[in-house]
């Protein structure tokens, strides 16, 4: 494949993605360190294309979620009312900020019943009561 057909392509799969070509453009790649430290591609929750499309449209999405950037189509305005629960997700990348959205809120975690799981900087201390002992149980009574 020579390199205008590769970019061809590109330029076609980009305008495929939500509609437009140039929505949800932004200069800086996507990354979330705190949640995801391992990446996108390899944290396993999402795709190849899915990580590569997070990492590319994610700052602009991010930044459309949080309102320091105002959307300037239709797309970006579709998305921001997406947000804020007017319609419900239909566009893949619509559907991908949920998805992402709901795995940073972090996983669920199933502890065993009876472990306590207090944060390090509290101390739990637990007392019991004294027990007693039956009689019975003790060679007192020889």
């Amino acid at each position: 494949m020579s390199q205008q057909s590769f970019i061809n392509a590109k330029q076609g799969i980009d305008a495929n993605t939500n509609g437009h070509s140039n929505s949800f453009q932004s200069t800086k790649r996507f990354y979330d360190d705190v949640n995801f430290p391992k990446g996108f591609k390899r944290c396993g929750d999402f795709t190849n294309k899915e990580a590569e499309l997070l990492e590319q449209h994610g700052q602009a999405m991010k930044n459309l979620a949080n309102g320091s950037q105002l959307p300037c189509n239709v797309d970006e305005d579709q998305f921001v009312n997406v947000l804020q629960g007017k319609k419900p997700a239909s566009t893949p990348l619509e559907l991908l900020w949920s998805k992402y959205c709901r795995l940073a809120k972090g996983k669920p975690f199933y502890a065993v019943v009876g472990t306590i799981h207090a944060p390090a900087s509290s101390k739990v201390e637990i007392e019991f009561d004294d027990v007693e002992e039956d009689a019975s149980d003790t060679d007192e009574s020889e």
